[in-house]
């Protein structure tokens, strides 16, 4: 069982891994417009999870409430935005579309952008986390092709992560495997935060309708605030709303056939 879940973890910080790579095979910057697409795909897919593989389950979980099931996945929900927002509000950073930066510190704008990036893999990590301990403890709901497929899908859109940390690493001169091992690192607290929070989800399964709302409305603040962003900045085109919902359909597709 725990290989199963061992695995799990690991693949969406495979995708991140995957994306560092795009240093070896790829011009120094990547382009206005496929930068829009990536980010397009990725938010495609984190809302097609968030909503198949977290939402939908926490109502199924939540049913013993009748009408009123909504209340525990609005607050679960509510906590994991404002858990997102305090720590983008304390954590330096800079934005993913480069227009706005965090809290004013003296950190170089790179290492800004790497934190960005790891910031945003918490919430997937815990999502892997979360969904796998309710497989391991026995929720109906939850299979292990489901989590499995959540898992992959994570690490589709974990792709454009890495290369958004390892490209513009390499533009300002840094080499080829230092870039990459940049980009690798900055998916490590997804396996951390997902082994963590797996570990501590058996101690609230009462309240699991609660964590798994809690992981989706995580995942919903990084796409509005990031992905939506950088897929609609600069001259206006359609590939990122073409890609989202490419990323979205593709999610989907996978959790119901899988899941």
């Amino acid at each position: 069982m725990w290989l199963n879940v061992a695995i799990g973890i690991l693949i969406p910080f495979l995708g991140t891994t995957l994306g560092a790579a795009c240093v070896f095979f790829l011009k120094k910057e990547i382009s206005e417009r496929l930068s829009r697409a990536l980010s397009g795909f990725a938010a495609g897919i984190m809302v097609s999870a968030s909503f198949f593989s977290l939402i939908l389950p926490a109502l199924s979980q939540a049913e013993s409430y009748g009408k009123l099931s909504f209340i525990p996945v609005g607050l679960g929900f509510f906590a994991g935005m404002l858990f997102l927002l305090v720590l983008d509000l304390l954590v330096p950073h800079v934005h993913l579309d480069k227009s706005e930066e965090g809290p004013r510190t003296g950190l170089k704008k790179t290492t800004k952008l790497f934190l960005a990036v790891s910031l945003h893999n918490l919430p997937e990590g815990m999502v892997v986390g979360i969904v796998f301990a309710g497989w391991m403890y026995g929720k109906s709901e939850i299979t292990l092709a489901g989590a499995t497929v959540l898992a992959v899908g994570i690490a589709l859109q974990n792709f454009p992560e890495g290369a958004i940390v390892s490209m513009p690493l390499r533009a300002e001169g840094m080499p080829k495997s230092k870039t990459f091992v940049y980009g690798m690192l900055s998916g490590i607290i997804e396996p951390i935060g997902a082994l963590m929070t797996a570990f501590a989800a058996s101690l609230f399964l009462p309240i699991m309708p609660y964590l798994l709302a809690f992981a989706a409305g995580a995942m919903f603040y990084v796409v509005v605030e990031e992905l939506v962003p950088e897929m609609a900045k600069g001259e206006h085109n359609n590939a990122g709303t073409v890609f989202f919902a490419i990323g979205f359909v593709i999610m989907m597709a996978l959790d119901i056939a899988f899941g």
